[in-house]
């Protein structure tokens, strides 16, 4: 079916660029969810392919990734590698947003440009532990204060996804005199940068989401590169259409798991392999109805994001897209472990760690209660417009 959402040579010669590293990357899988450490050697295998600068424009030497482009291929290499996807993910997206929308000075981004080209990875690092999730409208607690032609930057990041690889973390911090949260392009090696290893959890165990601890970090006035009037909740950016992509990339994985166990497994009460039972088929039937919804929604999405006539119709569509597609993707591994039985929480098996790493979806921006209450106030406030007009 997901040939189906395949449309160009491009996106078929990057598929391919990637399908050299699926045997290498799903050996791997097992050995980085349980020791929790970083997916290093992936992470490299994908700079080196340039993977970096996919969402780089063209015109800057990229490969102008729309994000449809990103979906599709991310999506490929979750279903390898859920903690290797997700944190380039991060990436990428940074990379599209802020060169679609030019948030910085040409200058700056003719800089970072060259940066990518050259392998540079990027993340954005705004949430706190006394704020929670920036999306719900927290004030930072990391301050930046000017300090002749520097600014001086001190506070403490959590959920710092691919901490130890990434060049850039594009750090919001509250600025006094401005009164306002301003972003702050850092670089890991400047004094006062450092990582705190703190990621203990039980799903997307290898990411590395570390906290950044930032003392007396010295940057310069050029480094301070956005000044944003609202820092969440604003501009709709299509490019976190990464996130979901990932937690589908995890259900086609469990999804193929599941037939391929029913078509091999054959216990002697029956005559042959489980897939002839229709309890089996229900739940195969199933798990692909949510797949397939799954893929409109974000494909249907990303489409309508990239093209300019509908871009500017868009509400509430790629936050939906990300609420149906994670929760389908927790859906979709549950079935399958419903049908593969009580050896799927074997920890040998890998159905127990996509059931584990599709969870961490719930907790990646936005929130599902955020989606349903601005979908709700998007619906109330379309009827007040036109009860104002029609009086």
């Amino acid at each position: 079916m997901k040939n189906l959402f395949i449309k160009t040579e491009k996106q078929k010669k990057w598929l391919g660029k990637l399908q050299q590293f699926e045997e290498t990357f799903k050996s791997r899988s097992a050995e980085i969810d349980e020791l929790a450490v970083f997916p290093i050697e992936n992470m490299k295998d994908l700079v080196g392919l340039g993977y970096a600068s996919l969402t780089l424009p063209s015109e800057l030497g990229g490969e102008g990734f729309s994000v449809y482009d990103m979906v599709l291929i991310q999506e490929t290499l979750a279903s390898y590698d859920a903690n290797t996807a997700l944190s380039i993910g991060w990436s990428l997206g940074v990379v599209g947003e802020v060169f679609e929308n030019k948030l910085w000075t040409d200058e700056k981004l003719d800089f970072f440009a060259n940066e990518v080209l050259n392998g540079a990875l990027v993340n954005r690092s705004v949430s706190e532990a006394q704020t929670g999730s920036p999306t719900r409208g927290g004030r930072p607690g990391t301050t930046a204060i000017k300090k002749g032609d520097t600014w001086v930057i001190n506070g403490r990041k959590i959920f710092t996804t691919a901490s130890p690889i990434l060049s850039y973390f594009l750090t919001s911090a509250w600025i006094e005199e401005k009164e306002k949260v301003g972003f702050f392009l850092i670089n890991r090696d400047v004094d006062g940068v450092s990582i705190e290893e703190t990621w203990d959890v039980v799903s997307m165990r290898g990411t590395s989401s570390n906290d950044l601890i930032l003392t007396n970090v010295g940057v310069q006035e050029s480094d301070l590169v956005e000044l944003p009037e609202f820092v969440s909740g604003g501009k709709i950016n299509g490019w976190l259409l990464h996130i979901p992509a990932t937690y589908l990339g995890v259900a086609q994985a469990a999804r193929d798991y599941a037939v391929q166990f029913a078509n091999t497994h054959s216990p002697n009460s029956l005559n042959g392999p489980i897939a002839q039972l229709p309890n089996v088929q229900q739940l195969i039937g199933e798990i692909d109805l949510e797949l397939t919804k799954a893929r409109f929604v974000i494909y249907g999405a990303a489409s309508c994001y990239d093209n300019k006539a509908t871009k500017q119709l868009l509400t509430n569509e790629v936050s939906v897209a990300k609420h149906i597609v994670t929760n389908s993707a927790i859906t979709i591994v549950d079935k399958a472990m419903r049908l593969v039985g009580a050896k799927s929480l074997q920890r040998t098996n890998p159905l127990q760690r996509y059931y584990r790493d599709v969870r961490a979806g719930l907790h990646n921006p936005p929130m599902d209660d955020m989606t349903i209450k601005k979908l709700a106030l998007t619906a109330l406030e379309e009827d007040k417009n036109k009860i104002n007009k029609d009086q």
